[in-house]
């Protein structure tokens, strides 16, 4: 990608070891090198958007295009088809809620270039008892049963006997050690309920919390559309589709494969009845909490986003010069990015050199591609392990700045005094939920677990969600 690009060389990322000689910076003072960010209200040719109609026709897709051009990459006009089918059905308890869960298989039709399969991996979990269809938030992260149901009583008993004949085949001496512990079992029966390993805040785990407030969710593997990794790029979705064969400048790093896997996914939902497919979200932490940023802002049809603790490439400001920094990503994570993303860290190139500051848009932008949609911020703290290194104060400035398209487009952003260079951050666990747009910094660590009852109270205000008693 370098020589296509004609980069001779890249800056270096900055080190999250404060003691190491190129840390990352944590000054303050120091952290806007670039004051002025992109604004989202100013066409390309100079002209400001005063209407509505000026956004939707102008501004959104010119902001569409440069993030496909140069930060996240285009996914491509012939990706292949995907087909869905349910691999299997189990009845589960989700803390005290009975549950249907499905796990899917999303095949792609690799018949352009058969060395490369794509096998796409959710599952859905919704209330056994539900009434009609259900919101559902989809998360990334390992696809599987949550809590398989297993066999108990006589059941157990048939496998155990039938596993004890089996060893005895494979080795005959084992029928006389069996015969002298008569009582042990292969398998045993496990507790019928486990207490749970609760989250920072106390509470129950998020799919407790979603299932008893009457919600459905999705477990989906981003892993299974595309490695998160560099030599995986030839591989997965994107090499698929590129028949093997190395990223073109503009073409679609992993952020924007996940992205358009989750897309597929809501594709299948939208098929099943016991799915609202009105009100599906979309939730991820850390690169999924990028990856859920970037599925918000490029596929309407999702609802509402929580997107947890996401750092630079998503809601913190790329202009930022403090924690992570533009290097890192086009150093390290590059294959996150479009091919293009990597000229903003060029030190020696045909072009020159380039920073931060010639990036032609910004996350405040990205948010504001999710307006009107439910869109949550989410961070933790530092002391608890949510890293300085996340800028949680960049993302907060990003996060005001697009509260001005919300207010433009008919919705409500953050209720704060001031713009982005002068809002003050308001105090840990002092939510800003009363629109559409939404920040919440919690006192746990990196994860979104303790801001998911906020967030289900929050959404559930706005789509007007009471589930059946």
């Amino acid at each position: 990608m370098m020589d296509q690009l004609g980069i001779k060389a890249v800056r270096p990322g900055a080190s999250g070891n404060e003691k190491a000689p190129n840390h990352a910076n944590y000054d303050e003072s120091r952290a806007n090198p670039y004051p002025n960010v992109p604004d989202p209200l100013t066409l390309n040719d100079g002209q400001k958007v005063t209407t509505a109609e000026m956004w939707w026709s102008k501004r959104r897709p010119e902001l569409a295009e440069m993030f496909s051009k140069y930060v996240y990459g285009r996914v491509p006009a012939d990706v292949p088809k995907v087909t869905w089918r349910v691999s299997a059905v189990d009845r589960e308890m989700i803390g005290f809620t009975p549950v249907i869960a499905k796990d899917l298989l999303g095949e792609v039709d690799n018949s352009s270039y058969p060395a490369i399969s794509v096998k796409i991996h959710m599952t859905l979990v919704t209330p056994a008892n539900a009434r009609g269809p259900v919101p559902v938030l989809m998360m990334f992260g390992r696809a599987g049963f949550p809590n398989p149901n297993e066999p108990r009583g006589e059941d157990l008993d048939r496998v155990n006997k039938a596993w004890k004949a089996l060893l005895v085949q494979q080795d005959p001496s084992l029928k006389e050690l069996f015969a002298q512990h008569p009582a042990w079992e292969p398998l045993r029966e496990t507790p019928p309920f486990q207490p749970p390993q609760l989250n920072a805040d106390g509470d129950p785990p998020n799919q407790w919390e979603l299932v008893a407030a009457g919600w459905g969710f999705v477990l989906f593997d981003p892993a299974s559309v595309q490695a998160d990794d560099g030599a995986g790029i030839t591989r997965g979705i994107i090499g698929l589709v590129n028949k093997g064969q190395p990223r073109k400048p503009e073409d679609w790093g992993a952020l924007r494969a996940w992205a358009w896997g989750a897309g597929r996914g809501l594709d299948y939902l939208e098929t099943d009845p016991s799915v609202d497919a009105k009100h599906v979200g979309i939730d991820g932490v850390s690169r999924y909490g990028k990856a859920t940023l970037v599925t918000m802002a490029f596929d309407s049809r999702f609802a509402m986003a929580l997107v947890g603790s996401s750092g630079k490439g998503g809601a913190t400001l790329l202009r930022r010069y403090f924690g992570e920094e533009v290097e890192n990503l086009t150093d390290g994570e590059y294959y996150w990015m479009a091919g293009n993303f990597m000229k903003y860290g060029a030190s020696e190139a045909s072009f020159g050199s380039m920073n931060p500051g010639d990036i032609p848009v910004d996350s405040n932008e990205l948010i504001a591609l999710c307006a009107p949609r439910l869109t949550f911020i989410s961070y933790g703290v530092p002391e608890k392990g949510d890293a300085k290194w996340l800028d949680h104060e960049g993302s907060f400035m990003a996060t005001v700045d697009a509260s001005r398209v919300f207010k433009l487009v008919g919705a409500k952003g953050l209720d704060v005094e001031g713009d982005y260079n002068t809002a003050k951050m308001p105090p840990v666990n002092n939510g800003l939920l009363e629109g559409q747009l939404a920040w919440r910094q919690h006192d746990g660590g990196h994860t979104d677990a303790p801001n998911m009852k906020w967030f289900i109270q929050w959404a559930d205000k706005f789509i007007g969600y009471a589930p059946a008693q």
